[in-house]
Order: structure tokens, then sequence, then C-alpha cells
């Protein structure tokens, strides 16, 4: 384990014993949410497709949609709420919001101080870079600049193979220092930076990597609340089962992603 993984995992184990009480008193959250009508649900607003702002000025894209369909089925209203990704469990063990619904990889590592529900989607990383970078293997990654978004798994399993590294808020930013040559290769999940640099006219080589299995986004919730899990499950399966769900997906990402 890294230094940088051992310090993270501290702080959220710190964040956890810090509101270890008032998770006791309230430990099984459902009922106190539905009696308030309203379910706080947090994401970057930083990821399209998936959450993004837009001229309006809202929060819009496939994980707000989710979350907010979700809510309703629960007989909730969703409130959505943007906050930095690397302090984003941090968050949610303090209490400013209830869930996380904003494509967050389910790991062993914050598996051991949240609760998932789902996964919702699965995806894979990829290594994205201008065509005739000659970036076409893990390799040939050694002696360039790598940009990932901070907080993000892949920001770990980069420090962990040695890359020469930059970090960013999001994945805008990613492809804005991409096209301008800051970096050599950025590193994110498969199917919103396509999407993302599709939608934009910005060309790209791509390959997955290959060391790594599929991962699946869960929707991350304080632990200590098996109902509250259970009917957030409950109101996803039947999304999935009726239809809603495939509807959501290609509206947003153009396919379906279970």
């Amino acid at each position: 384990m890294t230094v940088r993984r051992t310090v993270l995992k501290s702080a959220i184990a710190a964040a956890a014993l810090a509101v270890a009480g008032l998770n006791t008193v309230s430990a099984e959250e459902l009922g106190t949410l539905k009696e308030k009508g309203v379910i706080r649900i947090a994401m970057s607003g930083a990821y399209p497709p998936f959450n993004f702002v837009n001229d309006e000025n809202q929060v819009v894209g496939f994980d707000p949609a989710i979350g907010t369909e979700i809510a309703k089925r629960m007989g909730m209203e969703a409130e959505i709420v943007t906050t930095a990704w690397d302090g984003i469990i941090g968050g949610l063990l303090a209490n400013k919001y209830d869930a996380i619904v904003g494509s967050m990889t389910i790991t062993e590592e914050r598996d051991e101080v949240v609760d998932f529900v789902g996964p919702y989607y699965s995806d894979k990383r990829a290594i994205f870079s201008k065509p005739g970078s000659g970036i076409a293997g893990l390799d040939d990654l050694e002696g360039k600049k790598v940009g990932l978004t901070l907080g993000e798994t892949h920001e770990d399993w980069a420090r962990d193979k040695g890359y020469d590294i930059n970090t960013y808020k999001g994945l805008p930013e990613l492809l804005l220092e991409l096209e301008n040559g800051r970096v050599d290769a950025i590193v994110n999940d498969s199917i919103a930076a396509i999407l993302a640099m599709k939608e934009k006219g910005q060309e790209f080589e791509m390959f997955g990597d290959p060391t790594t299995e599929p991962f699946g986004a869960g929707i991350a919730i304080r632990e200590g609340s098996p109902e509250l899990a259970a009917e957030m499950q409950k109101a996803l399966d039947s999304m999935m089962e009726d239809g809603t769900y495939l509807a959501i997906a290609e509206k947003w990402i153009g396919a379906d992603i279970r």
C-alpha cells in the first residue's frame, strides 16, 4: 500500500470516527429521510455525460437522472449537491449529504468505510492520447506526462506504476490538457472519455488497461442503514426491470451500460 493511500485511508477512518456518535444515534436513516421527504445526493458535477452543469446552471446527466428516479420510487425528492471528488466520501461521513451517485467505483478500500448499493453500471480503465503519439501500451507511458482526476482510483493505479502524473478536478480539464499538449496521455473510465471527446470533436487514440478487470460503479451511503440500502436497491432493480434504466442510459450514454 502506498504512503498516499495509507494517509487517505487514515483520513477517511478519522472522519468515520468523528461522526460515529451521530451515526449510532440515527443508525437507520430510512425513516428520517422519508419524514423529511428529501434525500441529498452528491456528485462532482464535472464528469460529463454522467454528471455535469449545463448552460442553465443545472446539474444534469446519467447520475442525477438515476438518483432522482431512485428517490422518486422511494417517495422522496432528490436534492443534487456538487462537491470536489477528492473529499466526497469525507462529506458523506460528515452528514453533508445522504448518498453519492457520482460514478464511484466500488473498491475494497471504500467498502471499509461506506456501504454500496448496486452496481448500477460497469466500465473499464482506458488510456487516451492524441493520434500519432506513439502511445499504444502501458510501457509507452514511461517518461510521459499522464493526466488523471484527483482522488479517482486511477490516480492510485498510476502512482503505483510510478508514472509522472498531473492531477485535475475533472474530465473537462483532462481533455483540455490533452488537447493543449500539457499532458501526453490521460487515464479515465472509458465510456465518459469516449463520449466527451466525440461530443467535442476531439481526435484521440486509446487502449484498454490489460492489467485490470471491468469495474462496477455503485451508490455510496453511510454504514449502518440496511433498510435504506435495501429500499434503494429495490428501486434500482425495478428501474432495470421496467425499462426506465435503459431509457435513461440511452438518453445520456447512447447504450445499455449494465
